[in-house]
């Protein structure tokens, strides 16, 4: 069964491995090497991203490089979408209202 998105993303370690994978492909060496975290750890994190469809894994000889799934990560933009419309109101009206009291 796959694992809820939003759950795996809630996970502050898990967002890092994410922000980690931007740029391409990494090893599980060379993520365990950005924390303060043991290899199964990390390894643990990797497989919750797997499982809801945010990385995939490609065996290399005798590593495992991970790589970003754009796809459901589209999906959450999309369902954000319409709540950043929201908050950019929110702090429109915001900066509306301070520069009315600080003209």
């Amino acid at each position: 069964m796959p694992t809820d998105v939003f759950g795996a993303l809630a996970n502050p370690v898990r967002r890092h491995l994410l922000d980690a994978l931007r740029d391409g492909p990494r090893a599980v060496n060379d993520l365990v090497s950005e924390f303060e975290l043991s290899r199964p750890a990390i390894s643990e994190h990797l497989q919750v991203l797997r499982q809801a469809g945010l990385v995939r894994e490609e065996p290399r000889g005798r590593q495992r490089f991970y790589h970003l799934e754009p796809r459901r990560l589209e999906e959450v933009g999309d369902w954000l979408h319409p709540f950043e419309r929201y908050w950019r109101g929110r702090l429109r009206s915001l900066a509306e209202l301070l520069d009315e009291e600080n003209p």
